[in-house]
């Protein structure tokens, strides 16, 4: 499996509470690239935090069709280290050496693996050198406040530019690959 990570960010490096200034710039054409992503994946990443929103939204959210049939369906592997017991179909946790079981888990044979919003989690793999593309969906908008994306300390990584799309609402996808892998 391929771990892909994918974030929305304001022009700022915000990441956090995506829902409450992303929608203006979703349309049709985001719509269709998410659904193309989810289609190339069999499995999810969250950390805790984006698994607690998600369990909370997905499995009760109206008209999302096959979409919401796929999120719901697919499994889910969940790095907390409070929770014991997942609720939402399919939810399974990873404790103890989370490097090591990503590991383990990119081995397994199939289509990606993704990592949506989870920042404390997104920087301990990006550290380990794990993310196989980093898909950063760049929105044109300021917030000027929140939590930014790269942690304080994160250290210097360099990327590789290997695709861009741009949709009409000016949101920008940038897709780069890490110079080397482990």
């Amino acid at each position: 499996m391929r771990l892909v990570a994918t974030e929305y960010i304001s022009l700022d490096g915000v990441f956090e509470e995506p829902g409450e200034w992303s929608g203006p710039f979703f349309n049709d054409e985001a719509g269709q690239f998410k659904w193309d992503e989810l289609q190339a994946s069999d499995a999810q990443l969250l950390g805790r935090k984006t698994y607690e929103g998600f369990a909370a939204a997905w499995p009760t959210m109206e008209g999302t069709g096959e979409f919401g049939e796929k999120m719901n369906a697919m499994p889910k592997y969940v790095v907390t280290a409070t929770l014991d017991r997942l609720e939402w179909p399919g939810s399974n946790v990873i404790k103890g050496d989370v490097a090591d079981e990503i590991r383990k888990l990119k081995k397994q044979p199939g289509k990606d693996l993704l990592l949506a919003g989870s920042g404390q989690l997104f920087n301990a793999l990006m550290r380990e050198n794990l993310i196989d593309l980093y898909r950063f969906m760049l929105h044109p908008v300021v917030l000027g406040r929140g939590k930014r994306l790269f942690a304080e300390g994160a250290g210097q990584t360099v990327l590789s530019l290997t695709e861009t799309k741009r949709f009409a609402t000016g949101m920008v996808i940038l897709e780069f690959e890490p110079t080397t892998k482990s």
